[in-house]
């Protein structure tokens, strides 16, 4: 069975530092490209980051460029998201995902990708 399975997230203040990871389970990610994904209350969900396969290509949203960055461990089965200085807006749950990832400018969107975690809170605040 495929599962991904997300974890890390949090409290945390603003300019705060967070590292989520997105573990296989029951299949291999070397694979598959991962994106992130979040959503806060009453929005709809925002493709944050991707990685290929290979781990050459990344994608970031405006939002987070320059903050955030995806890694990935393929002979731990993980892929990251280290998240530096955090906003109160960064305020979401985040999701990882298989789908695809074309590169850093191309934006991921929810319907390219298939298989989904249970996603991880991640609350910045003072």
């Amino acid at each position: 069975q495929v599962q991904l399975v997300e974890s890390g997230g949090g409290l945390v203040q603003p300019g705060g530092s967070l590292r989520l990871s997105c573990a296989g389970s029951g299949f291999t990610l070397d694979y598959y490209a991962i994106g992130w994904f979040r959503q806060a209350p009453g929005k709809e969900r925002e493709g944050v980051s991707c990685i290929s396969s290979s781990g050459g290509s990344t994608y970031y949203a405006d939002s987070v460029k320059g903050r955030f960055t995806i890694s990935r461990d393929n002979a731990k089965n993980t892929v990251y998201l280290q998240m530096n200085s955090l906003k109160p807006e960064d305020t979401a749950v985040y999701f990882c995902a298989t789908g695809i990832c074309s590169g850093s400018y191309s934006p991921i969107f929810s319907e390219e990708y298939n298989y989904w975690g249970q996603g991880t809170q991640v609350t910045v605040s003072s």
